[in-house]
């Protein structure tokens, strides 16, 4: 797959990038150092709130925290929209997840996510690959029409700046990082293809990393 990327994404054993970013739906700032020498963290990088699978995968964040919490690791979310625009939809749909805004995606560039060229064959792929990321619909989609079904059940109308975003973003890929308490990733979750678009990892998989750091 061709991407325009700046660096191979991070990899474990390698130091987890630092960022100090606006909360998304919160005050102040959000920086991976604050959590350096103290606790593991759990780093969810997602694209903007136009994404119905982003939104879905904060959602999925919500439900694992209290059980990483319980085993000694906060979570982090990252979400690439405004401030102003994250803060319009958390005053909606409130979350009690520490959440990062990163219009500018920043985090991708620096933790190396894939952001594809869509090329002929990638636009072909995203017609002809099928997928049902959490089970939400009753058969696997086309991406695009898969996108367009969540986004329907859960209700969600864009504005101008969701379209904004993705005209600036799409179609950037997302990630998932487990960064020890001295800063170092210790296991990472990343879409590299169509396929894997929308997908989160399972729970199971992340309790299990988390609990091996």
């Amino acid at each position: 797959m061709n991407t325009d990327q700046l660096r191979n994404p991070v990899a474990p054993g390698e130091p987890a990038p630092d960022f100090m970013l606006p909360a998304a739906n919160g005050s102040g700032t959000i920086s991976l150092a604050d959590y350096r020498g103290n606790t593991p963290v759990f780093l969810g990088i997602l694209v903007g709130l136009w994404c119905p699978f982003c939104r879905r995968a904060i959602a999925q964040m919500a439900a694992n925290e209290p059980k990483l919490k319980a085993i000694g690791v906060e979570t982090v979310g990252i979400v690439a929209t405004p401030p102003d625009n994250a803060k319009l939809y958390f005053k909606f749909r409130p979350s009690h997840l520490r959440l990062a805004a990163d219009p500018e995606l920043s985090t991708h560039r620096a933790y190396g996510l894939p952001k594809p060229n869509p090329t002929p064959e990638f636009m072909h792929a995203l017609e002809a690959t099928k997928i049902n990321p959490d089970g939400a619909l009753p058969e696997p989609l086309p991406v695009e029409q898969a996108a367009a079904a969540i986004g329907k059940l859960d209700g969600y109308v864009e504005n101008e700046t969701d379209r904004a975003d993705m005209r600036r973003q799409w179609p950037q890929l997302k990630g998932q990082f487990l960064i020890d308490r001295g800063g170092v990733v210790r296991w990472a979750s990343i879409a590299g293809d169509v396929e894997t678009i929308g997908k989160f990892p399972p729970t199971d998989e992340i309790l299990a990393a988390a609990r091996s750091l």
